[in-house]
């Protein structure tokens, strides 16, 4: 019994040094926290950070920097900065990237200048020990993104322009130690800023041109293999990180350029960006926010008036250099309140960046333990700091950008968007799903609906087990990307009436169609299904052939007949190109009447590359065939006889398309129309004989 108990106690020993127990206990934590600090308001990063105080070695001593920890640190932090990268929208990046450059030279001349005279003249520190503590104010790390993630205002101008400032500033704070560590020693030379500047060059090329090419074959050959393309961007980040560190650049920003190099190649509404996100955001970062926890030393609080003192003034620095950074930043750029405190918010968290600076000048005895301490009590404070701030404001700006439109409480969720793919093979829908999912609004609670019509024959209801059995062996990649699918089998004496009727009975907004077979003799008599469904379909309809991964594309190429933004349905297939240009990080070329693309480009909410040229030769529409590219993704608006938009030569357009682009993946897109009721109840209506 003895001998037992004996074994127990070891299990509990304090620190522990079991790798189970000490595993179970960060996902209790990970667990807990956030359930406990929502019934109060506050962000769970908190919860996280201060929880690690408790367990951490300067608390309760539970557990201690094990390398096991430290591992998961490590990949929480270069997770982030990866997600950040991921997640970041490059056109919007491109476009500021001047003010990125603004915003850098803010956040980092800023609280160094506020910084070195405090330290130089107030905290009595030496020349050396001010400029690097003072460049330790000038550094911060992305710790509260996910919350920005979270929020949905990622992709917000503010959040842009941080990220380009965080790798500026970073860069140069670590530029900054490289020279004081040299010069304090007596050994300053300027080969290690030589051998920086060509580790970066090697390092872009390798990031930004080889790997693209090596993981665009890779998602290609491997595309059946699910669980290999994660394992595979796992790979990328840390070998991007590795090969950073050999350059002598800190891990985080080859994370991060890792991100930039496969944005365009994960789509964020992807299965893959779902388990990329959903595995950081459940264990890596929430254990790396409790190792920065497990850094804090409370007692520093108890050293007496003078550890007090150079804690409370160094993060009073850290604070008010961050925030007139912001200001200025608000200032010059007439950005919003709301964007200012998501810059601040951003920027104001102190930890791996701010640690390693402070770390290093400790080991080269530049600076003492008082600064360290206070500069451990500095992270803390500004890390909570960051979170209260990023939470209100994110919240802010998401409800700004929320669409006008005010959903009927009458009509719920059947006022949002609602998505209809009609299968005709189900070994084939594969494509149809990830164009459905890169196209259907994250805002709406709606599932997309697979539909298959069974004719009504004897064999009807075998007919609908056997398509229900084989469409379920498809759905793998909504499921895995987070998105509700549903399966709609119905019988019907006629196909095209079929779809029809359930378009209506399930109140869909588009159907997405596959592109028609050979047309045989009898259909040709009778008419076609497909002309069947668009003469009778009153809903945005899309006919597709998807010739490979849409992630193979360049560019996107639209051509809309004249008066095509009199369609009830304009606005629709805009906003869904839109949609797809920034999943897929493409440019939009469009071919169109000026006032066509003048209405487009007025329109303030989209956020896509267009590029405008004018086509009014619509005797021969296929007159600018020659533009396009087999890598392009073609999208052609149609229309049928009875709406506004249609001229004659629209007619037999999808076929024309299918000769003229037989190998290039193309949509044919019919928008909504009015109808005669709609006509005569609007106030533009106007009848001519």
């Amino acid at each position: 019994m003895d001998h037992f108990i004996s074994d127990i106690s070891h299990h509990f020993a304090i620190p522990f040094t079991n790798p189970v127990l000490i595993f179970a206990l960060l996902l209790f934590i990970v667990l807990v926290s956030p359930m406990l600090l929502k019934r109060i308001n506050v962000p769970s990063i908190i919860g996280l950070i201060i929880a690690g105080v408790i367990v951490g070695p300067y608390g309760m001593n539970l557990i201690t920097d094990s390398a096991g920890v430290n591992i998961f640190s490590t990949i929480g932090l270069m997770y982030i900065m990866f997600i950040v990268g991921l997640e970041l929208d490059l056109k919007e990046f491109k476009a500021n990237q001047n003010k990125s450059v603004v915003f850098g030279i803010f956040t980092f001349v800023i609280p160094f200048l506020i910084g070195y005279p405090v330290c130089r003249y107030l905290l009595d520190l030496n020349v050396y020990a001010s400029i690097l503590t003072a460049s330790m104010f000038s550094t911060h790390t992305l710790v509260t993104y996910p919350i920005v993630s979270r929020m949905g205002v990622s992709k917000n101008q503010a959040v842009a322009i941080t990220v380009g400032g965080t790798i500026l500033t970073d860069t140069a704070v670590l530029i900054v130690l490289a020279i004081v560590i040299n010069s304090s020693q007596g050994a300053f030379e300027f080969q290690f800023l030589l051998k920086l500047l060509i580790s970066l060059v090697v390092f872009s090329g390798i990031v930004f041109f080889i790997i693209p090419i090596i993981a665009k074959w890779f998602f290609q050959k491997m595309e059946s293999e699910k669980y290999l393309h994660y394992i595979f961007v796992l790979f990328i980040v840390f070998l991007c990180g590795f090969l950073a560190e050999l350059g002598g650049i800190e891990p985080i920003i080859g994370a991060f350029a890792a991100g930039l190099a496969l944005n365009k190649l994960i789509p964020h509404s992807s299965a893959l960006m779902n388990r990329i996100e959903f595995i950081g955001n459940a264990l890596f970062i929430p254990i790396f926010l409790i190792s920065v926890g497990m850094l804090v030393d409370i007692s520093v609080i108890f050293d007496g008036y003078q550890a007090i003192y150079i804690a409370a003034v160094l993060s009073v620095v850290a604070i008010v250099g961050k925030w007139l950074a912001a200001y200025l930043t608000q200032k010059t750029f007439k950005y919003s309140v709301a964007q200012r405190n998501v810059i601040f918010g951003l920027s104001s968290s102190h930890a791996a960046a701010t640690l390693a600076v402070i770390l290093v000048g400790f080991k080269a005895g530049i600076i003492d333990e008082y600064i360290l301490n206070g500069t451990i009590i500095l992270i803390l404070l500004t890390c909570i700091v960051a979170s209260f701030v990023i939470q209100k404001a994110a919240k802010q700006i998401a409800i700004a950008e929320e669409d006008e439109d005010i959903i009927p409480s009458e009509l719920g969720h059947y006022a949002q968007e609602k998505i209809l793919v009609p299968i005709a093979d189900a070994s084939n829908i594969g494509k149809h799903i990830e164009l459905a999912m890169l196209l259907k609004d994250k805002k709406s609670v709606n599932s997309i609906s697979l539909l298959g019509v069974m004719p009504n024959n004897e064999q009807a209801e075998r007919n609908i087990i056997i398509f229900k059995k084989n469409l379920q062996e498809q759905l793998s990649d909504a499921v895995a990307a987070d998105m509700k699918v549903d399966v709609i089998a119905t019988i019907d004496h006629n196909v095209a009436g079929g779809i029809v009727r359930t378009a209506r009975e399930t109140m869909a907004d588009i159907v997405i169609l596959g592109w028609p077979g050979k047309t045989g003799i009898l259909e040709k008599l009778v008419g076609d299904k497909v002309d069947l469904i668009i003469k009778n379909m009153d809903k945005n309809l899309f006919i597709c052939h998807i010739e490979k991964d849409m992630i193979s594309h360049k560019r996107i190429v639209v051509v809309s007949p004249p008066l095509a933004e009199k369609e009830l349905g304009f606005d629709v297939w805009v906003n869904k190109i839109v949609k797809l240009s920034q999943e897929l990080s493409l440019p939009v070329i469009h071919y169109g009447h000026p006032e066509t693309q003048s209405l487009i480009a007025n329109q303030k909410k989209l956020n896509a590359n267009f590029i405008f040229k004018e086509f009014t030769n619509w005797s021969d529409p296929l007159s600018y065939a020659n533009e396009v590219k087999d890598d392009d993704i073609f999208v052609f608006v149609s229309a049928h006889p009875g709406y506004i938009s249609h001229i004659p030569v629209l007619d037999n357009m999808p076929t024309r398309l299918e000769r003229q682009f037989p190998d290039i993946t193309r949509i044919v897109i019919f928008p909504k129309r009015y109808t005669i009721d709609m006509l005569m109840e609007s106030d533009d209506y106007i009848f001519i004989p």
